[in-house]
């Protein structure tokens, strides 16, 4: 096996549909646990659902139990095919861009550290490396919660990898986040004797103008910058003359290490007022590794970074299954690093460069071997 081979790998990956919804993952994990266990690893697969499945491979012959984490997912997020000039799902590479989606978010990441852990096993049976690969991270990071929660033995960790797309440049921490519905109920009525009605949009309206007024009271971030609230979506009513019985809005908070999810949700649920309902879809928090880390400075080297340079450390705006992973692993040092384009997630005729997938290849075996090759 060589590097070149992770791009065969991504262009395997992508040709299958792994959509989320539904995700239909199971065939993806197959297709790598099979090259996994090929290869010497123990793999083992964890139920996700329909035709959905999360992956665990390690080297089983490894004698340090700490193994550098590895994390990736399958799914990607929909796409609309007449809006893209490429094959979504044909995995065809022109002028060294391998094209479909998932090919930046974050397939190529996956091949490239399946392929990165089988050259360094090979280089040395001893190499201490552990693959948690997961279906459902699109909508949450749900799947990697439930991998989590139904392991067998979680074991310690020298440091975890997390290969979104970074363009090859390591980031070592990256915000939270807190997604919240926000509904009200009201009492239906004909629109022409609104008051024989109670209107839930208009409770809906008054909260949502206090959502975008509310102040975080947090002190910035020394990594992660300032938290940031949005509304994403609004919804209400049945149809134009009716007085709306239901209203909702979401709301997408990124909060910091200096946020107290508990405490913002406890600040938002009295500032919005009695008249709506606050619930909870997703809660992680922010992942943060300190920038002098031995870990960090031994990716920093593994990317050919001079860390005694003054690198400005790098952090990301989005979520990512190191979210969970940090704190299952009792706050292992965690960076976000892959090779996938950050600017090119979720983006019609999405792309990877064919060399960044082999670039991390190389230094996710680097990272294995702790740069002693």
């Amino acid at each position: 096996m060589k590097a070149s081979d992770a791009i065969l790998l991504t262009q395997r990956v992508v040709k299958l549909n792994t959509v989320n919804p539904p995700g239909n993952e199971a065939q993806a994990a197959k297709v790598v646990g099979e090259l996994l266990e090929e290869n010497g690893f123990h793999v083992a697969y964890y139920s996700f659902g329909e035709n959905r499945l999360h992956l665990v491979a390690e080297n089983a012959r490894a004698t340090n139990d700490s193994p550098v984490i590895f994390s990736g997912h399958f799914d990607t997020v929909p796409f609309d095919v007449g809006n893209w000039n490429e094959d979504p799902l044909g995995g065809e590479i022109k002028a060294g861009k391998l094209f479909g989606r998932g090919a930046s978010d974050m397939k190529s990441g996956v091949a490239a550290m399946v392929v990165a852990a089988i050259l360094a096993v090979a280089e040395n049976p001893d190499a201490a490396v552990r693959l948690l690969l997961t279906a459902g991270e699109e909508a949450g990071c749900q799947g990697a919660a439930h991998l989590v929660e139904h392991m067998k033995h979680l074991g310690n960790a020298t440091g975890i990898v997390v290969g979104e797309p970074t363009a090859n440049i390591p980031a070592i921490g990256h915000k939270g986040g807190l997604y919240l519905r926000v509904t009200a109920q009201g009492r239906t009525a004909h629109s022409s004797m609104p008051h024989l009605g109670d209107n839930a949009i208009y409770k809906v309206a008054r909260a949502l103008l206090k959502a975008e007024r509310f102040k975080f009271s947090e002190p910035e971030d020394e990594l992660l910058g300032w938290p940031t609230i949005n509304v994403g979506t609004v919804r209400g009513g049945l149809n134009l003359n009716s007085v709306a019985d239901f209203a909702e809005f979401t709301i997408d908070i990124r909060s910091t290490s200096c946020s107290d999810h508990n405490e913002l949700l406890a600040r938002l649920k009295d500032e919005l007022g009695e008249d709506v309902r606050i619930e909870v879809l997703v809660d992680l928090p922010a992942v943060s590794t300190h920038v002098n880390d031995s870990f960090v400075h031994s990716v920093y080297r593994a990317c050919g970074l001079d860390d005694s340079a003054d690198i400005p450390p790098k952090s990301l705006p989005y979520l990512t299954d190191g979210a969970v992973l940090q704190a299952a692993f009792n706050g292992a040092p965690t960076i976000i690093l892959g090779p996938g384009l950050p600017e090119m997630a979720h983006k019609d005729d999405e792309y990877c460069f064919t060399a960044s997938i082999m670039e991390a290849v190389e230094i996710y075996k680097k990272i294995i071997l702790k740069g002693e090759i």
